[in-house]
């Protein structure tokens, strides 16, 4: 297979930048420093990295970020020591309510999969979001992500969904990914209020979810399904033969490292991680829609999201990546300037993939 090579990934990411490679019109707001995109290929192996050549200035990082990074920097990230799953599953598990006035929740079932609608004012109900939330595969729940869902359901003025997909390791790879499947599939004919034809679909997830969103636009496109118009992964992880460089070198402040082979353990059980519906980075993205990808600087995870922008940009596919300077895992959570940002962002991408 082609091999991207890569000269300067590490400038990079000690300038905590940004780059896109995109067919989209200029954004209005750059998260970071921009860079041009350069992807080589040589015939010796398969594993993909980035060319990248810097342009302008860093963007700084808000006063809320410095501060909130440094407060995460006094605790112990998740796993450090022992791999709790039942306090992992508990905290992540909780319901959250959201804080948006109006904002309207409706639980509905796709089959035996539970999942609730977020509708914030203004929002139509024909323009679908599926949301994959984030826990490793292992827990996390769609109650939890209900801020978020309300906050991307009022800037991108859509309805979002949110499945309990099954979890591992009661329910192991592929259970989850069938269930986002069959979520997307029922989302085309299906609204809130009821049957009814989308105007348009998109994917979205972070984390586990992450990793999820690609593998299902993968699936859906493997299996002749009807595909979003366009895809949303934050903070994802996409390799589980845990080779990238981010997983050794960055000092991640929410969550070890050494997590990793646990959930891979819990998740995939005998499959092999190459599989592409398990790993992502070793997908062919020919005829998916278009990606926006946001990572953060201070992630574990960071160059999983690089590396499976590469591979989809040399498979063709149109791809807007972000990695934002100053920023944790799935930082879209955590009430910064910068979240509010980046939900911007993802309702921009949306708008430009609405068919008109």
């Amino acid at each position: 297979m082609k091999k991207l090579a890569g000269m300067i990934l590490l400038l990079c990411v000690l300038t905590a930048s940004a780059y896109a490679a995109d067919d989209y019109q200029p954004q209005r707001r750059k998260p970071a420093q921009e860079l041009s995109l350069a992807i080589h290929k040589e015939d010796s192996g398969d594993v993909p990295s980035a060319s990248v050549a810097l342009e302008g200035k860093p963007k700084a990082v808000s006063r809320e970020g410095v501060e909130y990074l440094e407060k995460l920097r006094k605790g112990t990230p998740f796993g450090t020591v022992d791999f709790n799953l039942e306090g992992l599953r508990a905290g992540m598990g909780t319901r959250n309510e959201p804080n948006i006035q109006g904002v309207r929740l409706i639980r509905s079932k796709i089959g035996d999969i539970p999942c609730e609608w977020v509708l914030a004012p203004g929002a139509d109900p024909d323009l679908r979001l599926l949301y994959l939330h984030g826990g490793g595969w292992v827990s996390g729940s769609g109650g939890n992500y209900l801020p978020l869902a309300a906050d991307i359901s009022l800037a991108a003025r859509c309805a979002v969904l949110l499945p309990d997909y099954r979890l591992a390791p009661e329910h192991p790879f592929p259970a989850g990914l069938e269930d986002c499947i069959a979520a997307h599939d029922w989302l085309i004919a299906n609204g809130p209020s009821g049957p009814g034809p989308a105007k348009a679909t998109f994917i979205a997830g972070d984390s586990a979810g992450g990793n999820l969103t690609l593998a299902t636009l993968l699936a859906l496109r493997d299996r002749k399904r009807t595909l979003p118009a366009g895809g949303i992964a934050l903070s994802a992880a996409t390799d589980f033969t845990l080779a990238s460089e981010s997983l050794k070198n960055v000092h991640d402040p929410i969550i070890s490292a050494r997590t990793m082979p646990e959930f891979r353990d819990r998740y995939l059980e005998k499959t092999d991680p190459r599989n592409p519906l398990a790993s992502p980075v070793f997908g062919d993205y020919r005829g998916i829609p278009p990606l926006l990808i946001q990572v953060g600087e201070h992630e574990m995870l960071r160059d999983d999201s690089v590396r499976v922008a590469e591979k989809a940009v040399s498979d063709g596919i149109p791809v807007k990546l972000e990695v934002w300077p100053g920023m944790v895992h799935v930082f879209q959570i955590r009430g910064l300037p910068e979240s509010r940002e980046a939900i911007e962002h993802i309702a921009e991408f949306m708008h430009t993939r609405i068919p008109r």
